[in-house]
């Protein structure tokens, strides 16, 4: 059973950072590209950055080019997501996405909310 297990959100000021984890199981972890996703209350759930497996080639949105960083730790299943320089519009559940050419597998999410 694939499970992707979120964490590290929580309350921050706008200006400060959040460090989000995901560590998978249950998958081979490095044949998978994993992303970051988010969603705001009344919006569409949004791409923010992804890291694929075959070259460790990273993409983001343009809205958090120079303030995030995807990274993967191979050794522990497990993706980062750094966020610094937080801004209001940063606030959402973030979702933790696997996915290769035949699985998409999704975490449950966790909260971020950043305050003024």
């Amino acid at each position: 059973q694939v499970q992707l297990v979120e964490s590290g959100g929580g309350l921050v000021q706008a200006g400060g950072s959040l460090r989000l984890s995901c560590t998978a199981s249950g998958l081979t972890f490095n044949q998978y590209t994993m992303a970051w996703f988010r969603q705001a209350p009344g919006k569409e759930r949004e791409f923010v950055a992804s890291h694929v497996h075959k070259d460790g080639s990273t993409y983001y949105a343009d809205s958090v080019k120079g303030r995030f960083t995807i990274s993967r730790d191979i050794a522990k299943n497990t993706v980062y997501l750094q966020m610094n320089n937080l801004k209001l519009e940063d606030a959402a559940v973030y979702y933790c996405n696997a996915i290769s050419n035949y699985d998409d597998y999704w975490g449950q999410g966790t909260q971020v909310t950043v305050s003024s």
